[in-house]
C-alpha cells in the first residue's frame, strides 16, 4: 500500500520535500492512516485537531490525537469550536457547519505555521460518496468529478492547497494498514447516525446500488477520476470566458458584461453563474439546477432573482450584477468604468476656466477660449460625450453662474437635436436607458436654472455652438484615478 500511497502522493499533491504538511486528525482510520504514511515517507508535518463539542467525549479525542503527535515529535494544534450553535447562527445543517468551521480552523493554522499544505484523510469510499451525493441534488459536471487530489485555488485560501493523498486508497486498506502498522482509531459514533445524509448515503444507499452491480464503487470512482480531467479542460474555457466577461469585482459583489455573457454558449453561462456565486460564496455547496436555471432566466430577460445563500443577481443596462443584499453596490457603467457622481446633492460653482473633483476618481475641467475656425470646426464635429462646447456668449447672456448639481423635482430638459423642444429630466433618462441606481447624483452643468450640459449623454439645444459663435466654453469631464 505505501507504494501506491507514495506514488499518488509524488503525482498528484505536488509536495515540496522540505516544507511542512499540516494534516488535519480526528482520530478515525482514515486521518491516523494519512498521518502514519506521511510521517513513515519522512514528510515534515504538524498535526491540527478541533474539538466539535458536539459529544461528551469529543474533549478525550482531542487529548488522545495530542498524545499521538506528541508521540511522533509532531507540533499539534487544537481548538473547540460549539458547531451546534455556529449551525443555528448561520442557518446550516450541522454537517456543514462542522465542514465550514474545520476548514477555516485547518487554514488558518497552516497559514501561522507557514505549512505548504493542508491534507486530509478522504478516500476512495469518500469520493463514491460525494459523487453520489452531488448526483443526488442535481448536480452539474463539476459536481460528478468529485474531490481532487490536489484543489488550489480553494474556497479558503489562494495560496495553501488542499491535498486529499488517500483519494485513491480504499477504507479496506486503511483499516489493513492500521491493524499492522498505526495507533488505534477513535470510534466515532456519530459515523452511524443515520440523520446525516452522508451517513444514510454511506450505511444505507451504497449497500443498496451494489446490489444492481457489485463494482458500482470502483466505476463510480473511475467515472469521476476521468470526469476530473475533462472538467479541467472546460475549467480553462470557463476562465477564459470568465476573463472577458468580469467587468469589475469587489467584496461583496461582481458585474459581468451581459452582451459577452449572452454571446456565450448555454453551457458556458451556467458555468459562469456557478463561477460568480463562488466567488461570493467559497465554501457554498447548495447551487442546485434550479438556482441556475432562475439565473439564466434573469439574465436573458432583463430582470432579477434570489440566488442562494443571500446571493441575488440582476441586469441593469449592459452589466450583470451578483452581490449579497447587503452590498454597497459602487456607481459602475456599461463600459466597466465608474459613473460620474456627485458626493452631495448641493450645487458647485464652475468658474472660468476652473475645475471640479467627482466621486469615482472623475474630474470636470473649465476653459474660455476664441473660437477661431479650427477650434470651431473641430467643436462643432466632437462626438465625446464627455466633452462640450458651448457658446460663451449665450451662457453668460443668461446672467446666471454655471454650477454643477444633481437633479431636483420638476428639472426639464431641451437636448440638442429636438429643435428646442423640451421633456422631464426623468423621461430623458429613462430614455437613455441610464439605471435608477446613477440618476439621484448623475451631475449636470446647469446656468441658472437651465440645464445646458448633462455629460456623457447630451449637450442642451439651448447653448449650441454656431458658426458665427466667437468664444467657446469648452468642457471635458474624464476619469483622473480609480476608485
Amino acid at each position: 500500500m505505501i507504494e501506491h500511497f507514495r506514488q499518488h502522493l509524488q503525482e498528484k499533491c505536488r509536495l515540496s520535500p522540505d516544507r511542512a504538511v499540516l494534516v488535519g486528525v480526528s482520530g478515525g482510520p482514515d486521518s491516523l492512516c494519512l498521518l502514519h504514511l506521511l510521517w513513515k515517507l519522512g514528510v515534515p508535518l504538524a498535526v491540527a485537531h478541533l474539538d466539535h463539542s458536539l459529544r461528551p467525549e469529543s474533549s478525550a479525542d482531542a487529548q488522545y490525537v495530542g498524545e499521538i503527535a506528541a508521540a511522533m515529535q509532531i507540533p499539534f494544534y487544537t481548538a473547540r469550536e460549539d458547531i451546534g450553535a455556529y449551525a443555528d447562527r448561520h442557518m446550516l445543517s450541522i454537517e456543514e457547519a462542522a465542514r465550514v468551521v474545520r476548514y477555516h480552523f485547518l487554514f488558518e493554522q497552516a497559514a501561522r505555521s507557514q505549512a505548504q499544505a493542508v491534507a486530509v484523510g478522504h478516500t476512495a469510499d469518500d469520493q463514491v460518496e460525494t459523487v453520489l451525493m452531488h448526483l443526488l441534488r442535481g448536480s452539474g459536471l463539476s459536481g460528478l468529478k468529485g474531490m481532487v487530489a490536489y484543489s488550489l485555488p480553494n474556497p479558503w485560501s489562494r495560496e495553501i492547497p488542499l491535498i486529499r493523498p488517500l483519494l485513491a486508497t480504499w477504507r479496506e486498506e486503511v483499516e489493513t494498514y492500521l491493524r499492522s502498522n498505526g495507533p488505534q482509531p477513535l470510534e466515532d459514533a456519530t459515523n452511524r447516525d443515520p440523520r446525516f445524509f452522508r451517513n444514510r448515503l454511506r450505511l444505507e444507499l451504497v449497500p443498496s446500488l451494489a446490489t444492481y452491480n457489485a463494482n458500482l464503487r470502483q466505476l463510480a470512482w473511475q467515472m469521476a477520476d476521468t470526469l476530473s480531467d475533462d472538467d479541467q479542460l472546460l475549467a480553462d474555457i470557463t476562465q477564459d470566458a470568465w476573463k472577458s466577461c468580469l467587468a469589475q469585482q469587489g467584496d461583496n459583489w461582481l458585474a459581468l458584461n451581459a452582451r459577452g455573457l449572452a454571446e456565450l454558449t448555454l453551457a458556458l453561462q451556467r458555468r459562469l453563474v456557478r463561477r460568480a456565486v463562488h466567488q461570493l460564496r467559497p465554501g457554498l455547496r447548495d447551487l442546485d439546477y434550479a438556482a441556475v436555471g432562475r439565473a439564466i432566466a434573469a439574465i436573458n430577460s432583463s430582470g432579477g432573482c434570489d440566488l442562494v445563500g443571500g446571493l441575488r443577481l440582476w441586469r441593469e443596462d449592459s452589466l450583470i450584477w451578483v452581490a449579497t443584499w447587503d452590498a454597497e453596490i459602487p456607481a459602475l457603467g456599461q463600459d466597466g468604468q465608474f459613473w460620474p457622481q456627485l458626493s452631495s446633492r448641493q450645487a458647485i460653482e464652475l468658474r472660468l476656466p476652473g475645475t471640479i473633483d467627482l466621486d469615482g476618481g472623475w474630474r470636470l475641467t473649465a476653459d474660455l477660449s476664441a473660437a477661431t475656425p479650427a477650434i470651431l470646426t473641430a467643436a462643432l464635429s466632437n462626438q465625446d460625450p464627455y466633452q462640450a462646447d458651448l457658446d460663451a456668449y449665450l451662457l453668460f447672456a443668461a446672467g446666471a453662474p454655471l454650477e454643477l448639481r444633481a437633479r431636483r423635482p420638476g428639472d426639464r430638459f431641451q437636448p440638442l437635436g429636438l429643435n428646442g423642444h423640451s421633456l422631464k429630466l426623468s423621461n430623458f433618462f429613462i430614455n437613455r436607458k441610464l439605471p435608477r441606481r446613477a440618476r439621484d447624483r448623475w451631475p449636470l452643468l446647469t446656468c441658472g436654472e437651465t440645464i445646458a450640459w448633462i455629460p456623457g449623454l447630451q449637450l442642451a439645444h439651448n447653448f449650441r455652438l454656431h458658426e458665427d459663435s466667437t468664444r467657446i466654453v469648452h468642457l471635458q469631464l474624464a476619469r483622473t484615478s480609480p476608485q
